[in-house]
Order: structure tokens, then C-alpha cells, then sequence
């Protein structure tokens, strides 16, 4: 109960921090019918993992094109791991339709933040999420640039981060795209709405 408090008190802080940024634009510069892998053609992801699977793997980083060609993927994208809405609401609300998905069938679900990939490993394992959600680090922000996705949360002390988003992409081309408004909202980016797009 009192790390729901807490978390719902960081939420409303992260809020107001960031009312700020309530007009920044709410698309990208890639649309539907936008090719993922043509976009952003030089940018490789880091899959979650331990520091020790970073090393044994030589720092291995999986292209677009691994990711994307030749399957039916949901991807999100979200600020950052740990922080309010990102663990109490926008994982949660795809983890509970992991089922759903499958049914639909999505390959693969696809959380991403510009975290590195330790963080998001470790930020999995505490949503017991790792399970039911692949989840990649793109540490230096470069696939959200490409994409236009980026936004500079330096007011809530995060720096360069990802607007909070969701896709449906086929063969890496994008079928369906919600971008929120601002980064503290969470309405159109959610398990249940990227569901009835697919």
C-alpha cells in the first residue's frame, strides 16, 4: 500500500513538473505506412540483460531489421524505467493483455525507454514483466531521435527522454501510432487501445 502512495505521489509531482511541456507536439516524423527500419536505417536497440550477459555477449546491440522484419510487433515507448505512470499504469496495461495479443498474432510486445539496457532489465524483473515483454534500452536516445519521438524532460531532472508512445508494425512498416500530448498523460498509448488497432 505505501509504495502505491509513493509511486502516486511521484506521479502527480512528475505532473506538474512537467505542465510545461503540455503544448510540444503530439507526432513524429514517422506516420502510418512509415517504414520503422528504413527510418532509422543505422540504429541498433540493446536488449535487457544483466551487466555479466553484456559482457559474455560483447556488448551485442539487435538491429531494426532483427527486430522487426518478417513479424507482427507492439511496440511502446515511455520516458523512462522507474518512474510513475511508466510502472503503475503503461507496462501493467500490456502485461494484463499479453494474452490478448497473442491471440492477435503479435510475435512479440516491445517496451523502450532511453534507459540503458542493466536498468531496464532490472526495471523488468521488479514488474515481473520479463516474462511477457521483451524489453530494450536505447541508451544514447538515438532510435527516438530518428523517429522525432524525443523530448527534453530536463525540468523532471531526466534529460533527453521519449515522448510516451505505441505502434503496431508489420514487417517493420507502422499500422497503427499514439502519441500522447504530453509525457505525464496516459490516453492513447495504453495496451487496451494499441488492442483494438490491431
Amino acid at each position: 500500500m505505501a509504495s502505491s502512495s509513493v509511486i502516486l505521489k511521484r506521479t502527480a509531482m512528475m505532473r506538474s513538473m512537467v505542465n510545461g511541456f503540455q503544448a510540444s507536439r503530439a507526432y513524429a516524423s514517422v506516420a502510418v505506412g512509415s517504414d520503422l527500419i528504413s527510418a532509422a536505417p543505422d540504429v541498433s536497440l540493446q536488449k535487457a540483460r544483466s551487466w555479466d550477459d553484456g559482457v559474455s555477449s560483447k556488448f551485442a546491440t539487435s538491429s531494426l531489421k532483427d527486430i522487426f522484419k518478417d513479424k507482427k510487433i507492439v511496440i511502446f515507448g515511455l520516458p523512462g524505467a522507474y518512474t510513475g505512470v511508466c510502472s503503475a499504469q503503461h507496462v501493467p496495461s500490456y502485461k494484463k493483455n499479453i494474452d490478448k495479443f497473442k491471440a492477435k498474432g503479435i510475435d512479440s510486445v516491445i517496451c523502450v525507454a532511453v534507459n540503458d539496457p542493466y536498468v531496464m532489465n532490472g526495471w523488468a524483473e521488479k514488474l515481473q514483466a520479463n516474462e511477457d515483454i521483451e524489453f530494450y534500452g536505447d541508451f544514447d536516445g538515438s532510435f527516438h531521435k530518428k523517429l522525432d519521438l524525443s523530448i527534453d524532460l530536463s525540468a523532471a531532472l531526466l534529460g533527453p527522454r521519449s515522448h510516451r508512445w505505441s505502434a503496431y508494425v508489420v514487417d517493420g512498416k507502422i499500422k497503427a501510432l499514439n502519441v500522447e500530448k504530453a509525457p505525464s498523460e496516459f490516453v492513447v498509448s495504453g495496451g487496451d487501445v494499441i488492442l483494438d488497432q490491431i
